[in-house]
């Protein structure tokens, strides 16, 4: 995959508007949960479509608070499947928070 532009990170960070931009080659979230294994399920769904897709984000728990950083290393930057990857991200956690 392509590296995308500034412009083009730009544009697609309006489409998962709870992730930020870091050192401009990084988007991050920051999930809260109401226990802890709801945040350890949420971990599992989101390491099992990353292993399967072959591309798999940093991931940190802070007891109820999971933090997911996304970059693409062959394209040295973002490109469509971090942004792809995130909005899956936020379907998983909609569907595990309830």
């Amino acid at each position: 995959m392509e590296k995308l532009t500034p412009y083009e990170v730009q544009e697609k960070l309006s489409s998962v508007p709870d992730w930020r931009l870091t050192d401009d080659k990084w988007i991050e979230r920051k999930y809260r949960f109401r226990d802890y294994l709801k945040g350890i399920e949420f971990v599992q769904t989101v390491a099992a479509l990353s292993e399967q897709v072959n591309h798999h984000p940093f991931i940190s728990i802070d007891y109820k608070v999971v933090t997911l950083r996304i970059s693409s290393w062959n394209a040295r930057g973002l490109t469509a499947l971090d942004f792809e990857l995130a909005t899956k991200y936020d379907e998983f956690y909609l569907q595990t928070k309830s």
